[in-house]
């Protein structure tokens, strides 16, 4: 039996409180009518502090930023958006976003945005690489791909003109390793190889380092993320190295993407790059450099051998053909944090295979591979393995409903239509694909 609207609405409120999904809702002026529990959690605010004020009032990102805003002018869904902002009370979220117009009778109520919190998983990726120990060298950095050699080649150049360096590139792809790299090859050595982690909330970092520049005649100051500091702390970091330029220490610094962008965006202060582009070093992803996944296993595999006394060989095929063909976002610290997740499961096995993967990195791999195949992936060649035939079939018939999918942004009747069968029909095959 169909149930009215006012019959639904319980229904509904329990889903909207319990969904692990943060849900913000707001009319045509911005301002709010739906703020689920998880979204109060994710972003720390309460109803009281967005009732009747519009969002641009609550967070501190430009309009052209905001994707409900973007909604409510074009009517049009925005999907799989990644946004860092900080909320009201300084802190830095990183969320998700699916973001869709809300539409009657094609007459634009609003537009209500589902956020997926990642913030966790993106500091854990901000982490450095594990260094074991060892004292890192350009000799201990692996890197086999003509992009990375290129990189140490300029990085030992730079060790030894002495100049300040900017190391630019996205998080998890071994920044870190390079500055200290660059330190320990630099002549005369310096004392120390200190890092600052830059927040925009930590006030106190600029005291730390008028410290350490005051007791310390010969120190590589490492300042990671310098685009994560306020405009005004920028500010009062620029005027402190520019008090200490030149004394003999060594000044290195990293951000996350391209520095006219981040200066375009109010990001970064200007000046502060001119100040450490003396040397800018651009670290390529691990997507543009795959080269270097297999020799990164087998030195980790090596570590985990000598700490643990379990020697596995490598990978099977099937894992090797998955690693090369995902896109790794979070770079060489997702495939290290993969890795420790996979060896917390090793028993007897000689390979890493595929039932050590963790099962959302089975997901994330299966949604990326089933949308990145091309057209002679499907062509059958000599040299290429052969696979059953219900399996090609499988991989054929999930690559084309994707592809029709994408065409139709993923409407479901649109898409059934072109092909030729119902939504009931459509909707099952999309279901099994996802098995």
């Amino acid at each position: 039996m169909d149930m009215n609207k006012e019959e639904l609405l319980p229904f509904y409120e329990f889903a909207t409180k319990h969904v692990s999904v943060g849900i913000h809702a707001v009319d045509t002026n911005g301002k709010t009518v739906i703020y689920n529990e998880k979204m109060r959690e994710i972003e720390g605010l309460h109803l009281a502090d967005i009732r009747d004020r519009s969002i641009l009032e609550l967070f501190q990102f430009e309009k052209e930023d905001s994707t409900l805003l973007k909604v409510l002018q074009t009517a049009e869904p925005v999907h799989n958006v990644k946004q860092t902002y900080w909320n009201q009370n300084g802190q830095e979220i990183t969320t998700i976003n699916d973001t869709y117009p809300i539409l009657e009778n094609n007459k634009l109520l609003g537009a209500i945005e589902i956020a997926r919190d990642i913030t966790t998983l993106e500091k854990l990726v901000y982490q450095p690489l594990r260094r074991y120990g060892e004292q890192i060298t350009f000799n201990t950095i692996t890197a086999v791909s003509e992009p990375m050699r290129e990189v140490i080649e300029t990085a030992k150049k730079a060790a030894a003109a002495r100049l300040p360096v900017l190391l630019i590139g996205e998080s998890g792809t071994g920044k870190d390793l390079i500055a200290e790299a660059i330190h320990n090859a630099s002549t005369p050595a310096n004392e120390n190889f200190i890092t600052y982690f830059c927040n925009r909330s930590d006030t106190s970092m600029i005291e730390r380092l008028k410290k350490q520049l005051q007791i310390s005649d010969s120190s590589t100051i490492f300042c990671e993320r310098i685009e994560y500091l306020s405009l005004e702390l920028q500010k009062d970091c620029l005027t402190l190295l520019e008090e200490h330029r030149q004394d003999s220490h060594l000044f290195i610094a990293s951000i996350g993407g391209d520095p006219i962008d981040l200066i375009g965006s109010g990001e970064l202060l200007k000046e502060l790059y001119y100040f450490f582009a003396s040397v800018s070093i651009i670290v390529p992803p691990l997507r543009n450099r795959r080269e270097d996944i297999k020799p990164f296993i087998n030195d980790y595999l090596k570590r985990y051998d000598k700490l643990f006394g379990k020697k596995l060989k490598g990978m099977s095929t099937e894992v090797e053909q998955l690693f090369m063909h995902y896109d790794w976002p979070g770079n060489l610290k997702e495939l290290e944090m993969l890795l420790d997740d996979m060896m917390s499961m090793v028993t007897n096995e000689d390979l890493i295979n595929y039932d050590l993967l963790p099962l959302h990195f089975k997901w994330k791999a299966q949604e990326f591979n089933s949308s990145e195949k091309s057209p002679d992936y499907f062509v059958v060649q000599n040299d290429k393995e052969l696979l059953p035939l219900d399996d090609y079939l499988r991989e054929a018939e999930e690559y084309y409903l994707n592809k029709v999918l994408d065409m139709y942004d993923h409407n479901i009747t649109k898409a059934s239509e072109a092909l030729g069968m119902s939504r009931q029909n459509l909707q099952y095959r999309i279901r099994k694909m996802k098995k």
